[in-house]
């Protein structure tokens, strides 16, 4: 594979179960690239990410993260909406069946949600984001 994160992405794609997950990962995938015009980046624990931002905290604490993204596990979609400031519960009304965390939507499959709305979720997402730190392409 090399250092190529294309088919790197491509590879965990084709090892993903169960096989439903393999399809509605690779409508995320273009759901995603079209919302933030970013290329896919893995990171840790099966994270797919789009975009990223570098931060520091008040007490100096610093990194770099993802700026959105989605990991598709057996028995949920984990929508990732970072950093979880604001309240998003208009967009989320239209969404479809979910639940949420601070940072997270989770949803039981693709088919029970309307992708359009979720689009607008991912870019007001990226919008809040970039209020806070700058977003940019993944390292």
């Amino acid at each position: 594979m090399g250092d190529d994160p294309d088919l790197a992405f491509q590879a965990w794609l084709e090892n993903l179960s169960p096989a439903r997950r393999q399809d509605e990962a690779r409508t995320l995938d273009g759901l995603f690239r079209r919302a933030t015009g970013f290329d896919p980046h893995m990171w840790a624990n099966g994270v797919i990410g789009y975009g990223a931002y570098d931060y520091t905290y008040a007490l100096g604490r610093s990194g770099t993260w993802y700026a959105t993204g989605f990991a598709p596990r057996a028995a949920k979609l984990s929508i990732h909406i970072l950093p979880g400031y604001t309240d998003f519960s208009d967009i989320l009304a239209r969404l479809g069946p979910h639940t949420k965390g601070k940072s997270c939507v989770y949803i039981t499959g693709l088919d029970r949600i309307d992708p359009n709305v979720l689009v607008v979720l991912i870019e007001a997402g990226i919008a809040d984001l970039a209020t806070y730190w700058p977003v940019r392409a993944a390292p």
